[in-house]
């Protein structure tokens, strides 16, 4: 029978409320922890590609005017959608797979800070000292990548070779230059920046 908030008193006095528990006995419910981790990874994945194919875009269209030999007659006419929409039709798993590489260590780097909180109430300095050691190594594995894919995309963005072929063509020409790499980088990142700039202010 069901009762409501008006006779449930005078029909059944004894009744009372008792708290079972959160959640369920779903698959949901049991999988929880897992499906959380699966959408911090798409969540990284996606962002990354998304990121991957700003610099694609932004790397096709300063090549476009930088290789043309004749300027401004073989320079397209909108550079910065023909260099999208090149990305998009040859590039798109190369980006995906550049991506995926980052959001795994990024979501390593995750699970070694979910352990790191965790673990912080434990007397344990060996198990302590390991964890730092994993969270400094990961985070300059995450950033060598991160490097190494914003070069590898250039590749990709002049030559259309693949994301591996551009990774290992990119280390080897970082190698030969390392001297110019640190000064052509800040210039790089400001150029970078210019074009986002420009992105956000020809869309908005």
């Amino acid at each position: 029978q069901t009762f409501n908030t008006s006779n449930v008193t005078k029909l059944c006095p004894d009744a009372q409320c008792l708290f079972a528990f959160y959640g369920g006995e779903t698959a949901y419910h049991k999988y929880l922890i897992a499906l959380q981790f699966f959408n911090i990874f798409m969540f990284f994945w996606l962002a990354n590609f998304v990121i991957a194919l700003g610099q694609v875009t932004l790397a096709g269209a300063f090549a476009s005017y930088y290789w043309a030999f004749k300027k401004p007659e073989d320079v397209p006419a909108f550079p910065l959608f023909s260099a999208f929409g090149r990305a998009l039709r040859y590039h798109t798993g190369s980006l995906a797979f550049g991506s995926l590489i980052l959001a795994i260590v990024q979501v390593i780097r995750v699970t070694l800070e979910y352990l790191d909180h965790r673990l912080k109430a434990a007397e344990n300095k060996v198990a302590k000292f390991l964890l730092g050691c994993l969270k400094c190594c990961f985070w300059c594995l995450e950033k060598f990548i991160k490097f190494l894919n914003r070069n590898a995309y250039i590749m990709i963005a002049i030559y259309g070779t693949n994301f591996c072929s551009s990774a290992r063509n990119a280390f080897f020409l970082l190698m030969r230059n390392i001297i110019r790499v640190a000064v052509l980088d800040k210039v790089t990142d400001f150029l970078f920046f210019l074009g986002k700039l420009l992105i956000v202010g020809s869309v908005g």
